[in-house]
């Protein structure tokens, strides 16, 4: 198996704790539904030593979480070495998006601009990260170097109404939001 560039992995979870005595491990997954990252067989776990390949055997929805079983990982002891491993597949596993959808890590980085009035634009900051909130995610940009001040922003997404436009060429998103919020 051809093992992919760091850069070409995303982050779909985090292996949360162990579950039960026969080497199950919890999972917090990233993805939407939760049990989307039982789609992939082969995980890229990055632990203490480094990134590596790992195949799951078994994997469910166990309450409000996911819990998967790796070969060769058969008592407690053998799953403490992958607490707190994140858990990554190549981006070219994912399936490809319809238009106007997007990936979150592939918002994470972009310049977010504010949309006046008078149809210039100013700088509010860089989209740090994005959160769920239930209603609808939200955007947290830290201001950055040429940011219109120091403050940090939450912005809706809301598309078509704050969320303007997303320009990934130019690494830039657009929004219709007052910078004074």
């Amino acid at each position: 198996m051809n093992t992919p560039a760091v850069s070409d992995l995303v982050v779909l979870g985090r292996i949360s704790g162990v579950y039960g005595i026969k080497g199950w491990l919890k999972v917090w997954s990233f993805t939407d539904p939760l049990e989307g990252i039982l789609d992939y067989p082969a995980w890229h776990l990055k632990t203490a030593r480094g990134w590596e390949v790992r195949e799951i055997d078994a994997g469910r929805r166990q309450g409000k979480g996911i819990v998967v079983h790796l070969p060769g990982c058969d008592d407690r002891d053998q799953a403490q070495q992958f607490l707190q491993a994140e858990i990554a597949v190549p981006r070219a596993a994912l399936p490809e998006l319809d238009d106007g959808e997007f990936y979150w890590n592939e918002l994470e980085g972009l310049q977010v601009r504010a949309r006046l009035a008078d149809g210039t634009t100013v700088l509010l900051g860089r989209l740090d990260h994005l959160m769920e909130t239930g209603a609808n995610d939200v955007l947290v940009v830290r201001a950055c170097e040429g940011s219109l001040d120091q403050r940090e922003r939450l912005i809706p997404w809301v598309a078509d109404e704050v969320i303007v436009a997303v320009d990934r060429a130019r690494r830039e998103l657009l929004v219709d939001w007052d910078p004074e919020f």
